[in-house]
């Protein structure tokens, strides 16, 4: 998706105040965001309008159950951009959904520009970490921090920075097999640590709470 191009959006959340705010917000954008379906139920990403918008910004936490990670799954295995919008803060629920395949998890807390700058980055399919988040997931100390080559801290940082990676080959002179061939044993190392990490999403995190890449690098 081009820089201007103006982007859908449906949002799942059972908070009319909630609802209300972000079609504030998006109005403003300075980029067209327009809100095509909004509701308390998953059901307005399935149905149109809300099944063909660009991006589905969901709250985690609605009435009609616990937290809402099978929805969450289901949208990503149908290949939808998916912002989860919550109150909830704690590293274990964000990291668990990037993991799912969210293109990023957004605390209420954060506000208007942090939610403006999350769709926009879904909608263009890049990586976006909020910097409270980042701060939560920023610990640089861990124990189970697996040992990547400095190749692969490269491949990955440069990865993070690209828009895809035929970009990353042509920056570094290699392959986009041998980006692959990194980026693969990267996700292994992090596996054999017990702490996978299966999307981009989820590898910015990884990196972000290991001290590889600083926000402000994104």
């Amino acid at each position: 998706m081009s820089d201007n191009a103006p982007v859908s959006v449906v949002v799942v959340d059972d908070h009319p105040a909630i609802l209300s705010g972000i079609e504030a917000w998006y109005a403003a954008a300075r980029r067209p965001i327009t809100v095509v379906a909004a509701g308390d139920s998953v059901r307005e990403a399935w149905t149109a309008p809300g099944s063909t918008a660009d991006v589905v910004v969901l709250d985690l936490q609605l009435a009609e159950g616990g937290p809402a990670f099978g929805s969450l799954r289901r949208l990503v295995d149908a290949g939808r951009q998916v912002v989860v919008y919550s109150m909830r803060d704690d590293e274990k629920t964000a990291l668990n959904c990037l993991d799912l395949g969210a293109a990023t998890y957004l605390t209420k807390s954060e506000g208007r520009d942090h939610l403006v700058e999350a769709t926009l980055a879904a909608a263009d399919e890049r990586p976006y970490m909020p910097p409270a988040l980042a701060g939560a997931l920023g610990t640089n100390t861990r124990a189970d921090r697996p040992q990547l080559s400095v190749r692969e801290e490269n491949v990955l940082i440069e990865w993070f920075q690209s828009e895809s990676k035929e970009l990353v080959a042509q920056r570094l002179g290699i392959s986009v097999r041998t980006v692959n061939s990194y980026l693969d044993r990267v996700r292994i190392k992090y596996a054999n640590v017990g702490r996978p990490a299966r999307t981009k999403a989820s590898l910015v995190a990884r990196a972000i709470q290991d001290g590889l890449v600083d926000v402000d690098d994104l």
